[in-house]
C-alpha cells in the first residue's frame, strides 16, 4: 500500500530489525553483562528460558524486566543466586552452551489467514455487539502463537506478505509444557505466578499483571473452581471497570482480544481469577483490575495443567 504526495511517495514497511537469523542461531554468550537494547543473545535467552518453562512474556530480543524475572526465576529453580543476570554456568543450565536451533521455518495455512477480524472497537457497548474478538492480523495470530512480539516478527520477515503458501521464520519456543498442577504461588513483588506440582517442585513461572492499589488483587489463599477456554465476559459497570457512557450490564463476545483473553481460571474468591490479555506486549507496565493477567499463551498451558481445588496464594 502506498499513499502518492506531491513529489513524495511513502511505502508501507516492515519494523527495521537490528539483528538478522544468523544474528539470532550463532550468538553465544562470552560473559559479562547483556548486551543493551535488541540482540540475537536476548533472542536466544528468551527461547531458552521458555523451552525451560520459565516465561520470558513476549519475545522480543529485548534486554528488559520481564526476562529479567524470568532469569531470576530460572536461577531460583536450578539453585544458583537469585540476581538476574546471567552468567556462564547459568547460559549452560539453559543449553546456551550446545548447538541448539531456536529459529524455524513455517509455512502459512489457509487456517493461519482465515477466521479474522476485521477491527476491534474501544467502546465496550460496541464490542458486546460483536460475534467474536478474534485476531485483526495473520501477524497477530501467528506471533501469539510463536510467543512472538509482533512488530520482531514483522521485522525477522521484512519482505513476507504473510499469505497462504509463504514460508516465514519464526522462534520455536518448544512444546507445550504437561503436568499436574497441585499449587501456584501469585508472588505480587515479583510480578509472577509459580506453579509447582504435588512433589513440590516449580514446574512453571508466568510473568503476570496484578491489581494496583485502586483495584487490588486478593490476599491469602483461594482455589480453582473451574476453568473456562475461549470465555464471554460479563461487564457489570457497578462492579468491573467503568466504561464511559455504559450503564447496563452487557456480555462481551469471546475471542483472544476481549478483556480476558482466551482463557478464565475461576477463584473461590467471586469475581476473581486469572486469565489472559489482549496486549502481551504491555503486561509489565499495565496493572490488572484485580484479577491476574497473563499471556493468553502462558494461561493456555497453565489452564491444561489444573484443575477444581488447585490452591492459589497471594503472597506480598
Amino acid at each position: 500500500m502506498r499513499a502518492i504526495l506531491p513529489c513524495i511517495l511513502i511505502f508501507a514497511s516492515s519494523p527495521a530489525l537490528a539483528i538478522s537469523p544468523e544474528d539470532i542461531e550463532t550468538a553465544t554468550y562470552d560473559g559479562g553483562a547483556m548486551p543493551e537494547g535488541q540482540s540475537g543473545l536476548t533472542v536466544k535467552l528468551q527461547v531458552l528460558l521458555d523451552r525451560a518453562g520459565i516465561s520470558p512474556g513476549i519475545i522480543d530480543g529485548y534486554k528488559g524486566g520481564m526476562s529479567e524475572s524470568a532469569l531470576r526465576g530460572f536461577e531460583a529453580r536450578e539453585g544458583f543466586d537469585v540476581d538476574g543476570l546471567l552468567d556462564s554456568e547459568v547460559w549452560a543450565a539453559l543449553g546456551g552452551e550446545a548447538d541448539t536451533t531456536v529459529l524455524l521455518s513455517h509455512k502459512i495455512s489457509g487456517e493461519d489467514v482465515t477466521g479474522l477480524t476485521d477491527s476491534i472497537p474501544d467502546n465496550v457497548a460496541e464490542k458486546a455487539k460483536m460475534k467474536r474478538l478474534g485476531y485483526v492480523s495473520v501477524t497477530e495470530r501467528l506471533a501469539e502463537r510463536f510467543h512472538m512480539d509482533e512488530d520482531f516478527l514483522k521485522a525477522l520477515n521484512p519482505d513476507a506478505g504473510f499469505e497462504a503458501g509463504e514460508t516465514i521464520t519464526v522462534v520455536d519456543p518448544g512444546p507445550r509444557l504437561e503436568g499436574e498442577v497441585r499449587r501456584i504461588e501469585i508472588r505480587k513483588g515479583e510480578q509472577r505466578a509459580v506453579v509447582f506440582d504435588a512433589g513440590d517442585r516449580m514446574i512453571a513461572n508466568y510473568p503476570v499483571a496484578i491489581g494496583s492499589d485502586e483495584t487490588p488483587s486478593p490476599e491469602g489463599q483461594v482455589e480453582v473452581t473451574a476453568v473456562a477456554m475461549d470465555p464471554t465476559y460479563s461487564y457489570r459497570p457497578n462492579v468491573n471497570f467503568e466504561a464511559d457512557g455504559v450503564t447496563e450490564a452487557l456480555t462481551l463476545p469471546p475471542g483472544p482480544n476481549g478483556p480476558v483473553g482466551s482463557v478464565w481460571i475461576d477463584l473461590s474468591k467471586p469475581t476473581y481469577g486469572l486469565h489472559g490479555t489482549d496486549t502481551p506486549a504491555a503486561l509489565f507496565q499495565n496493572s490488572s483490575h484485580g484479577c491476574v493477567r497473563f499471556t493468553n499463551w502462558d494461561v493456555e498451558e497453565l489452564a491444561f495443567m489444573v484443575g477444581q481445588g488447585v490452591k492459589v496464594e497471594f503472597i506480598e
